[in-house]
């Protein structure tokens, strides 16, 4: 090989390198190796890029793994549980049996009022005082009239008993004897004619005062010393006969088909806190055309507790039933009813429209919308969508 060099060194002037007879000047060089850099840094560049794309084409390639990203959401699967069945209605207290008192007789100024409402009282006691002046001047002249016409008949028996002794001495015919008996007979017939007018007076006095049907409690009382009465005046008093009460609980034609009379119930008066044990004396046999629902009357014993048109809880027990039982995190109300969250096979949460039943102590009895083999969202169901992916994890024992 043939190596032929020339340098130049003179100050100012380039330096000139023959190399096999190619001339190769100074300022050349750094370019060479700057232009190395730079595509050195290119391939390094595109061996990146190419790794990322065959990474992410792999990826692409597998599928996203979402269950990392899902949210964790503890399920449950309730089963069905066999519990006292429990029916739950409102309604008013009423009377049992109540009885309004009214005038009876003719009426007339009420003089006195010796009972209020509250007052318990018993069969035939006075409620209210009748004046009865006029009565009582009619009853003397009934008894007087008695006199009169017994005076009147002893008269005429006497005058009979005098023409029988004489007509045996042939003195009176028998035709008198005859006018004689007769005149007897009407003077006693006056005596019994005034004797029943007396008495019908005496009744009817009798009757002017209000006295109590029953015995029982009075609660209502609606009038007052000074005030007239007559018979088409109303009710005066009403009782509440033995003092029993009741509660008229409404229920749906469903409930009501669902209950018998003789079950017990627990009543629960509005603003009280306390329980009144009842039982189911009867059950409407019709159902209201409008509202669709019917009567289930329950018996209650007294109590002043107990108020005659109050509102009442009623706690009413409808035999055995078995159905799935959630806690009350599991149940969600919105404005279209209750409803659970349902995870399917693919772990999506799946909206179910449930009917909910008795609260108890293990939680609220569903009565339809579920079989209990569900998973069911336990918690934080308000936080899912219809749909959402989830990541299930069963409840810990």
């Amino acid at each position: 090989m043939t190596y032929e060099s020339e340098i130049k060194a003179d100050e100012g002037d380039s330096v000139a390198v023959h190399l096999n007879g190619e001339t190769i000047h100074d300022g050349e060089a750094p370019r060479s190796r700057k232009r190395l850099y730079i595509v050195a840094a290119l391939v390094v560049l595109a061996a990146i890029i190419a790794a990322y794309v065959f990474l992410t084409a792999g990826a692409a390639e597998e599928g996203p793994d979402t269950s990392a990203q899902a949210p964790a959401i503890t399920v449950v699967s309730p089963g069905r549980t066999t519990v006292e069945g429990e029916i739950v209605a409102t309604g008013v207290l009423a009377a049992r049996r109540e009885t309004p008192v009214g005038v009876v007789g003719e009426g007339g100024r009420v003089t006195s009022v010796p009972v209020d409402a509250g007052d318990w009282v018993r069969q035939g006691q006075v409620l209210a005082i009748i004046d009865r002046s006029v009565q009582s001047q009619q009853a003397q002249s009934a008894a007087a009239q008695i006199q009169v016409a017994q005076a009147d008949a002893n008269l005429a028996q006497s005058n009979l008993d005098r023409a029988l002794q004489l007509v045996e001495r042939g003195f009176v015919s028998k035709a008198d004897v005859d006018r004689l008996t007769a005149t007897r007979d009407a003077a006693v017939a006056r005596v019994r004619v005034a004797q029943a007018q007396s008495r019908e007076l005496q009744a009817r006095n009798a009757r002017l005062n209000i006295v109590a049907p029953a015995a029982g409690l009075i609660l209502e009382r609606n009038v007052e010393p000074g005030q007239t009465v007559s018979g088409g005046s109303p009710a005066l008093f009403t009782i509440a006969k033995g003092g029993e009460m009741e509660m008229l609980a409404q229920l749906g034609e469903t409930e009501l088909a669902s209950i018998r009379a003789g079950v017990s119930a627990d009543v629960t008066p509005v603003g009280s806190a306390k329980n009144f044990t009842g039982q189911v004396w009867q059950v409407a046999p019709t159902i209201d055309r409008q509202n669709r629902q019917g009567t289930a009357r329950i018996a209650l014993s007294y109590d002043p507790a107990l108020r005659p048109g109050g509102f009442a809880t009623a706690r009413i027990l409808s035999g055995m039933t078995t159905a799935p039982i959630l806690p009350e995190s599991a149940v969600l109300s919105d404005d279209k009813g209750s409803f659970v969250y349902v995870i399917d096979a693919e772990n999506k949460a799946q909206r179910r429209a449930v009917e909910t039943g008795m609260v108890t102590s293990e939680g609220v009895v569903i009565a339809e919308g579920i079989t209990g083999n569900e998973r069911i969202v336990l918690r934080a169901g308000g936080f899912l969508t219809e749909g959402e992916t989830v990541n299930p994890r069963p409840q810990a024992k």
